[in-house]
């Protein structure tokens, strides 16, 4: 094991336990009162769920990508883990649309479900690319049983009275702080690796709107900052797919 993979894995282990110091941290009831509540064609908080389109589109687009033939662009043996993420994708449009309908902590769980999907193929695609493809198989039904036993774990809390999000929340950062890093420490198999660094900015982005819900919905009324966080989330997995599509394995290196 490479000093660098030390580092990675210590580094997670120190920002998990670190995290479990902290206080637990229940659903604020206040995270379901979103500023845009307009209903439209008898659907209530209309935008909010409609602007989840994208996802289905993107998702449906990645998995037919995924599965239609061989691409030079991805690395056969991480198609299960390129299949999630996309899955993740697809059933985030779904769950999220399902939750704005009807806000609250039962329908947040359909919510929250796809997108551990999502996050946890997303972590596999980058360790199988960047530091092991033996690793990122054997991690990705591991990874995946972590993803949706936090949010599980966060549903009984939350059912019993005293809702902890901490392991949701490791599961939906960690990889935000650990990506960037492999990135930087490690060579990709493929010839380009710029669009993810797109892809973190959308993400980033996307919180930014998600926090300031409120404030871009009092600018004039047209649209909420959480519709917009939807818009730009969806718009992360279409960067992959032209990333996908527009790079090819470095000279001497085999994608299988």
């Amino acid at each position: 094991m490479s000093a660098r993979t030390i580092l990675l894995i210590a580094l997670s282990a120190i920002l998990i336990v670190a995290a479990f110091f902290i206080d637990p941290i229940p659903q604020d009831p206040s995270y379901h009162a979103f500023a845009d509540t307009r209903s439209l064609l008898e659907i209530p908080n209309f935008w909010n769920v409609v602007s989840n389109i994208p996802f289905l589109i993107i998702g449906g687009a990645g998995l037919y990508h995924v599965r239609s033939k061989h691409h030079p662009g991805l690395l056969p043996g991480l198609s299960m883990a390129y299949l999630v993420f996309f899955s993740g994708i697809f059933l985030t449009g779904i769950g999220s649309a399902y939750y704005h309908y009807a806000p609250d902590n039962n329908t947040l769980v359909w919510d929250r479900f796809p997108m551990t999907l999502g996050f946890m193929g997303f972590v596999a695609i980058i360790i199988g690319e960047h530091i092991s493809l033996p690793a990122a198989k054997r991690l990705l039904i591991p990874l995946l049983i972590v993803g949706a036993g936090s949010v599980v774990y966060w549903d009984i809390t939350e059912a019993q009275g005293s809702g902890d999000l901490r392991p949701y929340a490791i599961v939906q950062f960690l990889p935000m702080l650990l990506i960037p890093l492999i990135l930087l420490m490690y060579r990709s198999v493929f010839d380009r690796v710029n669009f993810f660094w797109l892809v973190i900015a959308l993400y980033v982005l996307s919180k930014l709107f998600e926090h300031f819900d409120y404030d871009v919905y009092a600018f004039g009324e047209l649209i909420s900052g959480h519709s917009l966080k939807h818009f730009v989330a969806a718009v992360a997995p279409l960067v992959l797919l032209y990333g996908f599509d527009s790079r090819r394995p470095r000279s001497g290196v085999s994608s299988t």
